[in-house]
């Protein structure tokens, strides 16, 4: 019985990276090889098989279904072996390596970046390179040790840990607005200027019982820049608790209504890191410190608001009813006798 044809592993990586891309060019420009290079390692690669592994269409190179089973089968080998080397290095540069973080940049500019000096009192040795950006980033591919990322998850080759639950959404306003607003019904809040996304105050307004015409005056593709026209007294907003928790508690920002509502797009947030990097040193003080920093943003936020408002109310758009209060945010992992979060 003829033995199987063997996979040549120099040339798997650029299989992966044309089967992505579908384009043998801006493979060639990813792999920082030329457009005949790597169009030589995939020819070697199908002689080597015995078998082709893409259909050429026009410019395009598409898996057909030999390449896709190839593709679903080194897939996992290949993350593995990104997490090892990204381990390796990790531990190799101990605690002079540069830990480096992609966050939302509503997140990094409203709730992280106020605390990143604390980081530097606690930990002045390992340097924090903080990414603000809206793409779901290849942490292994690009050399990112965590994120910050909102959805339900999971994600393919990381490890997840939920921060806290589905936000609820409040609604704020300026102390100036305040002093018009404070306790007034929400036929007052229709009359002022109102700042972000129609939809989501015409869910507001519903779950406050009232049925109304909503022209918002302002929309922003950024949670923070909303908040800062907010505080500017330029009109209210509604916002994922979260991001005003500082501002709540400053004084900067006002919340006016008791009534929150839960909504699909603002889902939970989660610090997602590969796998390979849980027991590294500084990762490990990294989530322990902004595990740390969390308890004491929400507890404070917590304070701030039963001094200025009622209990809130929080209606979930999908049910009529109003539905159970929405926790802060659930309890941690379990934390490790170094002290540090698994």
């Amino acid at each position: 019985m003829p033995h199987p044809p063997r996979l040549p592993l120099n040339t798997i990586t650029a299989f992966r990276a044309v089967a992505e891309l579908q384009n043998l060019r801006a493979a060639a420009e990813v792999l920082h090889l030329t457009h005949s290079a790597v169009s030589q390692q995939i020819r070697g690669l199908e002689e080597q098989l015995g078998f082709d592994l893409f259909e050429r269409r026009g410019r395009r190179v598409v898996l057909n279904p030999a390449g896709q089973a190839l593709l679903r089968s080194v897939q996992g080998a290949l993350t593995l072996l990104d997490d090892g080397v990204q381990a390796a290095a990790a531990a190799a540069g101990g605690e002079a390596q540069r830990l480096r973080v992609t966050v939302l940049p509503s997140f990094a500019n409203r709730w992280l970046l106020p605390r990143i000096g604390r980081w530097r009192e606690q930990h002045p040795a390992l340097a924090l390179e903080i990414d603000a950006s809206i793409r779901a980033i290849d942490l292994q591919r690009e050399g990112f040790h965590a994120a910050v990322r909102q959805g339900t998850g999971p994600w393919a080759g990381l490890q997840s840990e939920r921060l806290f639950e589905q936000p609820p959404i409040i609604v704020v306003g300026s102390p100036s607005a305040a002093r018009r607003l404070l306790g007034a019904q929400p036929e007052a809040l229709a009359r002022e200027p109102l700042l972000g996304e129609t939809d989501l105050w015409k869910d507001w307004f519903a779950a406050a019982g009232l049925r109304t015409n909503v022209r918002t005056v302002a929309a922003f593709n950024d949670a923070g820049l909303m908040l800062q026209a907010a505080e500017q007294n330029l009109g209210l907003a509604l916002t994922r608790e979260i991001l005003a928790a500082d501002a709540l508690v400053d004084g900067r920002l006002v919340r006016l209504s008791p009534i929150s509502i839960t909504h699909w797009d603002a889902q939970p947030y989660h610090l997602v890191y590969p796998p390979g990097l849980r027991d590294w040193p500084p990762l490990a003080s990294f989530r322990k410190w902004f595990y740390d920093e969390l308890d004491r943003s929400l507890a404070a936020l917590r304070a701030a608001l039963a001094e200025s408002t009622p209990a809130p109310r929080v209606v979930d758009k999908a049910s009529p009813k109003p539905a159970k209060r929405v926790p802060a945010r659930r309890s941690p992992p379990p934390v490790p006798a170094a002290g540090r979060r698994r």
